[in-house]
């Protein structure tokens, strides 16, 4: 035994619960206030930390989704204007091609005409197939006459031009029709003028 030991025979025995102390966890209890509130934050800060990045992702995601419902949108109203448009420019080219062969029934009629042999009839016979023809394509569109003739007068269709007396009518009833009018897919295109029977 060394002099050392032999003056503080307690030395050894104080060494090896030193080293022991040294390795044993630190117990909370012991810490002092300030390191607990330290670690206490640390550990919130890490929590934050964590939510903040899973917000992030979160929101980056919805952003994206937003995005593609904006474009959606916007590439559907696109696609509506186009549609929208084209359906003014041509909403008559059914009606339009109907009434080409109308047309070029009035054409074959105008020359005939202008033959100087051109039979009477024959010219009346073609006016009238023109004018079934021009007919039938305002019906297959929903455009339909008005002819109010011996009608009670009815102010909603149709325009008195004036008034006459009638022994064969009853007093406001359509005696004479001046100008057709015209229905479209039942509303008024132009009302009926038409002369009205007054009291005999």
């Amino acid at each position: 035994m060394s002099d050392q030991q032999q003056q503080n025979p307690n030395l050894e025995e104080l060494r090896p619960e030193s080293a022991e102390s040294a390795q044993a966890p630190i117990d909370e209890a012991q810490l002092s206030p300030e390191d607990a509130e330290q670690g206490a934050l640390d550990a919130d800060a890490d929590e934050l930390a964590r939510q903040l990045e899973q917000a992030s992702s979160q929101a980056q995601q919805n952003r994206d989704k937003l995005m593609r419902v904006m474009a959606e949108m916007d590439n559907l109203r696109k696609r509506h204007e186009r549609d929208l448009e084209s359906a003014h420019k041509y909403a008559l080219e059914r009606f339009a091609n109907e009434l080409l062969q109308v047309r070029d029934s009035l054409e074959l009629g105008h020359q005939a005409a202008q033959d100087e042999q051109a039979q009477l009839q024959t010219l009346r016979e073609g006016t009238e197939l023109t004018l079934k023809l021009l007919g039938d394509v305002m019906q297959k569109f929903g455009v339909e006459q008005l002819d109010p003739t011996g009608q009670p007068f009815n102010p909603e269709q149709h325009q008195a031009m004036s008034m006459m007396p009638s022994a064969e009518h009853p007093a406001n009833t359509v005696v004479q029709v001046v100008q057709k009018g015209y229905l479209l897919n039942g509303r008024l295109l132009r009302p009926a003028m038409v002369i009205v029977s007054s009291a005999a």
